[in-house]
């Protein structure tokens, strides 16, 4: 069976059976070097370890990689952090795609009216937001919440994500210092959830 069609694999590091969306997997470049993969499509050797930050440290720490491979391979120095940084470059590509799509918007006062209009489903936050604009915005969608809730309306299940900083997020949407935006119903914007749902995990494990 292709790996991707696979729904469980075993972590190197607790050999723990587990669901493929709990591990991530890391190739064997050509030069033998353990490299992340995020995606699980590169081919060749591989190596599944539970989705977190520590997990992978760990997994590194105890030469987990080679004895799963049975081989001598070269691991970065800092293998969990390469592993953040690409997990948060696939998520900026994908915020990149959700903003094409028109699913993305930038500002407070678009956010906020996005808010109101029911059309969010995840609120972003740059990381050196100032507490006091923070604090609005996710006012603002807990009070649409509680107003849908009372009239009926359909539950508000937007998430609210807080891991990449202004810079991180204008550069990657070609807008300069973002601190809030807000990605609103669509492919585009689901598939960018995901992503950002999934570095949340890794950061916080």
């Amino acid at each position: 069976m292709p790996r991707q069609q696979e729904t469980e694999r075993m972590c190197a590091l607790t050999r723990e059976v587990r669901a493929v969306d709990d591990l991530i997997r890391f190739a064997v470049s050509p030069d033998d070097e353990v490299v992340p993969d995020t995606d699980a499509l590169a081919e060749g050797r591989g190596v599944w370890v539970t989705l977190g930050l520590r997990s992978v440290a760990e997994a590194q720490k105890k030469k987990a990689f080679a004895r799963s491979l049975k081989a001598e391979v070269k691991v970065p120095d800092d293998l969990a952090g390469l592993t953040r940084r690409r997990l948060e470059e696939r998520l900026l590509s994908a915020l990149g795609l959700a903003r094409k799509a028109g699913q993305l918007v930038t500002g407070a006062t678009k956010v906020k009216a996005a808010i109101e209009a029911g059309e969010v489903v995840a609120l972003l936050t740059a990381s050196d937001a100032a507490e006091d604009g923070r604090n609005k915005l996710l006012g603002s969608l807990r009070g649409y919440s509680r107003a849908a809730a009372e009239a009926g309306l359909e539950p508000v299940e937007a998430r609210h994500f807080e891991m990449l900083d202004s810079g991180q997020m204008g550069l990657a949407l070609g807008i300069e210092n973002v601190i809030h935006a807000a990605l609103t119903k669509g492919g585009a914007a689901q598939a960018a959830v995901k992503r950002a749902e999934r570095l949340a995990r890794y950061i916080a494990n």
